[in-house]
């Protein structure tokens, strides 16, 4: 399997500046792999810990952050030659250690010839509860589920992949038909690293679902490992009622369609647990797309996604074959399945950071805005080859963008004051 986060990690190991590396991303997403092919490939060897109930080496880093003294604990506990810019040092599962963490900060400023990767599956749960953080003594990347790219690539459609990193090719028209059905594979497949495996050995989609419903369990186990039991009912109904949020045409999450009178205090910690063990995305709402967009978010309104646009179709019982076939019972959430598809594109192959805007008494919704340079970009998402797009020109001739994205089925075309962008080349952007 190939993942573009190689190329960053290349890029840290190369760097004069180097700081340990904090790796988040959610459980499943393939940390692990990524972090020991990296050491396999580009080290000459290394060393892998993981903290899960793992307390005998914890105990290495009580007595103090001495990063000699803890090198040396480690080479005599785990039988090893640790030899400084040659071994990678992995620690994983870094959650369960928290005196681990702190000793980044002495990695850092006494030793940095020591290379390390750290990773934990719930981090941002770990770091909310109280577990100390070593702010600017630490780099961080944040691994998400495999992109549509990084699906052709393990299909073993190379130039397919390569393609896809220009919108403009004409190449990208040649072949539009083998890309929708390709998507139409990703859209059922997703991007969790060992169901994407799987797909590629035997391309049975039943099976692709199997492996999606026992991920999404693992997930419901960490619900009740790792929050009080008071909160759990509404982790899972927030969790649960995703699929019904997104299958409205106006996408806002609501509440009151998690429990009849419920507000957003009720649920607020819930919404916040999900989003720190990575399972979910928040789409904030803006009251004015200007520069900087961050100024404007509106708190009381947001769009909620999942990690996985595959596991997102495994959660709503949807139906393979329609997906394929595009028939009837498919149609009610193609648009859902879109937006979350775009969603992730957006957050896995881009820098910018989406945002969502609707205008006054929401007589129209942008799906999702972009900071681009001095400028804010309104995309707007389309499932099928619908060209139709009178949101976006509402919201262009109010706001006179530079220029305004539609992204759907049909191929680039430039009409002037707008761009269709193929959903298959949205990362692109």
């Amino acid at each position: 399997m190939y993942r573009k986060m190689i190329e960053k990690l290349i890029k840290w190991k190369d760097s004069k500046y180097r700081k340990p590396l904090v790796m988040w991303g959610a459980r499943q997403t393939g940390k692990t792999w990524l972090m020991k092919e990296f050491g396999d490939n580009h080290f000459d060897n290394y060393v892998y810990v993981s903290f899960y109930n793992n307390k005998r080496i914890a105990s290495v880093f009580d007595q103090d952050y001495n990063p000699e003294r803890i090198i040396n604990a480690l080479e005599i506990e785990l039988h090893v030659n640790i030899t400084p810019e040659k071994t990678l040092i992995i620690f994983d599962e870094i959650q369960n250690a928290p005196k681990v963490l702190e000793s980044l900060k002495y990695f850092c400023e006494e030793s940095p010839e020591y290379p390390i990767v750290c990773a934990g599956s719930l981090l941002g749960v770990a770091i909310h509860e109280g577990v100390s953080f070593p702010v600017g003594k630490v780099d961080e990347l944040r691994l998400y589920p495999m992109s549509f790219e990084e699906f052709l690539i393990a299909l073993g459609e190379e130039k397919l992949a390569s393609y896809c990193e220009d919108y403009k090719l004409s190449e990208i028209n040649d072949f539009s038909a083998k890309y929708r059905q390709l998507l139409k594979e990703y859209y059922i497949v997703g991007g969790m690293p060992e169901v994407v495996s799987r797909y590629v050995s035997n391309k049975d989609f039943h099976e692709v679902r199997e492996n999606q419903l026992a991920i999404l369990n693992q997930y419901e186990g960490d619900f009740g490992k790792h929050i009080k039991s008071s909160e759990l009912p509404r982790i899972r109904m927030v969790w649960n009622s995703i699929p019904m949020q997104l299958a409205k045409e106006n996408k806002k999450f609501f509440f009151g369609q998690i429990k009849s009178g419920a507000r957003h205090k009720d649920f607020e910690i819930a919404i916040e647990w999900l989003i720190d063990s990575g399972l979910i995305y928040k789409v904030p709402k803006v009251s004015k797309p200007s520069m900087p967009l961050k100024s404007y978010v509106d708190f009381s309104a947001f769009k909620i996604y999942m990690i996985d646009v595959g596991l997102l179709g495994a959660i709503s019982e949807l139906d393979i074959d329609s997906v394929i076939t595009g028939n009837d019972i498919f149609t009610e959430f193609k648009g859902a399945l879109t937006e979350q598809y775009v969603l992730q594109q957006l957050l896995c192959e881009t820098k910018y950071t989406p945002y969502y805007y609707s205008g006054e008494k929401s007589t129209y919704e942008v799906d999702f805005l972009i900071q681009k340079g001095k400028d804010v970009i309104p995309i707007e998402v389309k499932a099928e080859e619908n060209l139709k797009a009178k949101s976006l020109k509402v919201y262009h001739d109010k706001y006179q963008p530079s220029f305004s994205i539609r992204t759907s089925m049909s191929e680039y075309r430039d009409q002037e004051w707008m761009i269709n962008v193929p959903l298959w080349t949205v990362g692109a952007l």
